[in-house]
């Protein structure tokens, strides 16, 4: 399997940050609460992780290693920062949603992990790959969740996607059903660790079933016993 196969199917499934490496968290389950905010600290990561891994990259051979961990933080700061300048100037609803969890993508163990674990070790382009499909990976749990989130908390999809991609995006919301009240618990984060954890069973039962299709059962092998006969 050549490189970027395998950081694919890494990134998407079998090392996925959010669902088996469990990095993350704390966006993960906090900012979930509406499809739009999930959309929107996706678009974060994603921007921080391609420029981070791309940035250690190219200077790898010039970072002492004994202060490379320092140096990552600041070079990871240095994106956010932008990406803060950035929502703040065009997107000040999700800016103001996601609140200090942007800021927190600093020390976020993915970025900083990809960086120690890949960029510091290989070419330009393979790191920013592996960052483009990390940040996808741990993107795409953000977003299921987000979606499970608020389609059973409140019963709609992109409710408040005007915040991040502007008026027109007010006709993009979808309201599957209508509920007098939002249901307190699932818009909560208590909610999220639970919905986190059927799309962990979910995809535990698909990796056991897809397993058990690739891998035949083994047979025991009948011992048989000895005989002794008296004299």
């Amino acid at each position: 399997m050549n490189t970027y196969a395998e950081l694919t199917w890494q990134g998407l499934w079998k090392n996925n940050p959010g669902l088996v490496q469990l990095l993350g968290l704390c966006p993960l389950l906090a900012v979930t609460s509406t499809l739009t905010n999930a959309l929107g600290m996706s678009l974060a990561t994603i921007i921080v992780m391609v420029g981070s891994n791309a940035t250690v990259s190219l200077i790898r051979r010039f970072i002492p290693k004994e202060i490379r961990i320092p140096i990552f933080v600041m070079i990871i700061a240095g994106y956010v920062t932008c990406v803060q300048l950035l929502f703040n100037a065009y997107a000040f609803g999700v800016y103001q949603s996601l609140g200090i969890f942007l800021p927190l993508i600093v020390t976020n163990c993915i970025i900083i992990g990809r960086a120690e674990a890949y960029a510091s070790k290989n070419a330009l382009l393979p790191s920013i790959y592996d960052g483009f499909i990390m940040a996808i990976g741990f993107s795409a749990v953000l977003v299921l969740l987000g979606a499970v989130r608020e389609l059973l908390g409140q019963g709609t999809l992109f409710d408040g996607a005007e915040l991040l991609l502007g008026q027109w995006a007010t006709s993009l919301r979808i309201e599957i059903f209508s509920i007098d009240q939002s249901f307190l618990f699932i818009m909560l984060p208590p909610g999220a660790f639970v919905a986190l954890g059927f799309i962990l069973a979910i995809k535990n039962s698909l990796n056991n079933k897809v397993e058990a299709m690739i891998v035949p059962p083994v047979e025991e092998k009948k011992i048989e016993r000895a005989r002794v006969s008296k004299v």
